[in-house]
């Protein structure tokens, strides 16, 4: 194996078990704890790892959280934003519902929760329970299809009466919103 792909390996472990020893990752490499070190000095150096008393640590990549879209790029700082928590405790920023669909269907298997806030009362609640709203005649500046979040399918639908859409569970939103856009890069409408 290259040095870079052992690299790569020692990177990949990290990220799953957090932590390791030098001698756990030398058994695993097959190779000597020397070239386990000189593979770790660059990592180190370049701050993807933290070196402790016995082994190394992981470092998260990005500890500053971003305030844009981690699908496209829009800032992220509003009551429509999304949060992706993935299972490492990363937190990943949507603009939208809209975006955050479509990340998650690109890292569902990362995703252990998905937090959003109801449109109308703006409390925090679980996607995988919300109901989203598809294409209301209300325009807001949201990527498109525009998609609203409600805390209960009671809400959506008394919101449907007024500004019309079509309503989904958290899977048929996700399904919804990758039939539409399939796989184009996010349509970001500004009005």
């Amino acid at each position: 194996m290259l040095p870079l792909e052992r690299k790569q390996q020692i990177l990949t472990w990290l990220e799953e078990e957090e932590t390791l020893r030098i001698s756990e990752i030398s058994k695993r490499l097959d190779v000597s704890v020397m070239t386990v070190y000189r593979d770790l000095k660059p990592l180190i150096e370049e701050q993807k790892v933290l070196k402790t008393s016995n082994g190394v640590t992981y470092t998260p990549e990005n500890t500053v959280v971003s305030k844009n879209c981690s699908y496209c790029n829009k800032p992220s700082n509003t009551r429509f934003s999304v949060q992706l928590i993935k299972s490492n405790n990363r937190v990943e920023h949507t603009c939208c519902a809209h975006c955050a669909l479509l990340r998650y269907q690109d890292i569902e298997q990362k995703v252990s929760q998905i937090i959003c806030y109801d449109f109308l009362k703006e409390t925090t609640i679980s996607a995988k329970i919300a109901t989203f709203l598809f294409n209301s005649d209300l325009q807001l500046n949201h990527c498109q299809p525009q998609v609203l979040i409600f805390e209960s399918m009671k809400q959506a639908k008394q919101f449907q009466l007024g500004f019309g859409g079509d309503i989904y569970q958290f899977e048929g939103a996700v399904d919804k919103v990758n039939e539409v856009m399939k796989g184009k890069g996010c349509n970001k409408s500004i009005i």
